[in-house]
């Protein structure tokens, strides 16, 4: 990739960026926004996790558990840390750490 199509992405995805955070405020201002769209905001980020999950799970194979028992310990590991702190990246991050440091050194 050259310099100048590096910065046409970068420049496309900044726009795309501004683009979906302004929307909602120019679509519906300071007053209340439909129940649909309410709804959608409620329910979207636990169904994103779920779909996520079962993204991450879709390729496990459950022939020995040195196949299998990492992607669940590590599932454990971030569910547990969301419960715990309520933060996305950490519990995320957290468990990404702990899988990769699984697979590269303890389940070889």
């Amino acid at each position: 990739m050259t310099t100048i199509q590096a910065i046409i992405v970068i420049a496309v995805v900044a726009i795309c960026t501004f683009i979906a955070r302004g929307l909602p405020f120019a679509l519906f201002g300071r007053k209340e926004p439909p129940k649909i769209v309410s709804y959608i905001g409620a329910v979207l980020p636990a169904a994103v996790i779920a779909v996520l999950v079962v993204y991450c799970l879709r390729n496990v194979n459950f022939t020995h558990a040195v196949n299998w028992l990492p992607a669940f310990i590590a599932c454990g590991i971030t569910a547990g840390l969301h419960v715990w702190k309520k933060n996305n990246l950490l519990s995320i991050g957290g468990g990404t750490i702990c899988y990769m440091i699984m697979i590269q050194y303890l389940f070889v």
